[in-house]
């Protein structure tokens, strides 16, 4: 069973008035482990409704209780999720009938549509922290903010400027920060280069993030787990969780997750497609399989098993 924190590391931007609702939020976010399993929700945007309908690239076809936005709530309602992170206008509609669920607001997101030999990725702003502070003035369990930084675009240096600002305003609020870092652009020969991985979390660290979102590094030489750890070392203080990717075979999923917290010493992940592209029972299994791993401390048979419904997991 992971250790539960006694004790959490507050940063000094966070305000002595906000201290109590920074550290709820932190141990709303991670169950008191520290660990995050973040359900991602945003690809609504990232990815249009590639993720939602058809057919995935192994000939398997998403589920069709992916094909309406209100699936994902019920998935966050229904599982066990550390928190659900989706764009501000979803929460607004949403989020009063799903009060329970903890949200972190997406400030900036981009569609897929233009690629990079026409442009380096820019994903701006498109709502503040205060916006999302408006939500829970409205009653909503609003835990932490996100954003998103293309790091060796053309436009990194404002992303960055941007983020930096989403962190600091964010701990004035008592909310939890997440960054999601992706080496992109031109003048990026291999975004999942292990040191340029570690690079991406050191940038989160100096931006100031809680939790800093990464793609998992693919090595020329060794294992991925292993090749991780200098990313995990390079954050320091902040924690680093791993992007979950393209719908996979679920144990080939979870064995990767137990080796990224329990090798390369990540703290977690964050899910989507490998979760919401299943029907609502499977992908209500599924954030209690990752969650089995990610706050319980659980091996992969286990996870399995309640994958498989022949277990159950609680908090």
């Amino acid at each position: 069973m992971t250790q539960l924190l006694t004790k959490i590391d507050v940063p000094a931007d966070v305000p002595s008035a906000q201290q109590g609702r920074y550290e709820q939020n932190f141990q709303t976010m991670t169950k008191g482990t520290g660990n995050l399993m973040l359900f991602a929700g945003d690809q609504k945007v990232e990815h249009l409704n590639d993720d939602f309908f058809g057919n995935l690239s192994s000939g398997e076809a998403i589920h069709a209780d992916d094909a309406g936005p209100e699936h994902l709530f019920r998935i966050a309602c229904d599982g066990i999720v550390g928190c659900y992170a989706t764009q501000f206008g979803l929460i607004a509609r949403y989020g009063r009938d799903y009060a329970s669920v903890p949200y972190l607001v997406k400030l900036n997101s981009k569609s897929h549509l233009i690629k990079t030999s026409q442009r380096d990725p820019r994903s701006l702003s498109w709502v503040s922290v205060d916006d999302a502070v408006t939500l829970r003035e409205a009653g909503l369990n609003i835990v932490g903010v996100g954003y998103t930084v293309y790091l060796g675009s053309e436009y990194e240096s404002e992303q960055m400027r941007d983020a930096a600002q989403t962190c600091m305003h964010a701990h004035r609020n008592g909310l939890v920060s997440v960054l999601w870092i992706y080496p992109r652009g031109t003048a990026v020969a291999e975004e999942q280069d292990p040191h340029l991985i570690a690079g991406a979390t050191g940038l989160g660290a100096v931006l100031g993030a809680d939790f800093c979102k990464v793609n998992y590094p693919k090595p020329k030489e060794g294992t991925p787990a292993e090749a991780f750890k200098e990313a995990v070392q390079a954050a320091g203080r902040t924690r680093v969780i791993t992007a979950g990717g393209s719908s996979t075979d679920e144990r080939k999923f979870l064995q990767t997750l137990h080796d990224q917290i329990n090798i390369s010493g990540a703290h977690g992940s964050a899910t989507g497609r490998n979760i919401h592209q299943k029907s609502l029972p499977q992908a209500v299994r599924m954030t209690n399989a990752i969650s089995a791993i990610t706050y319980g401390g659980r091996a992969v048979d286990e996870a399995m098993a309640v994958y498989e419904g022949k277990e159950q997991f609680s908090l």
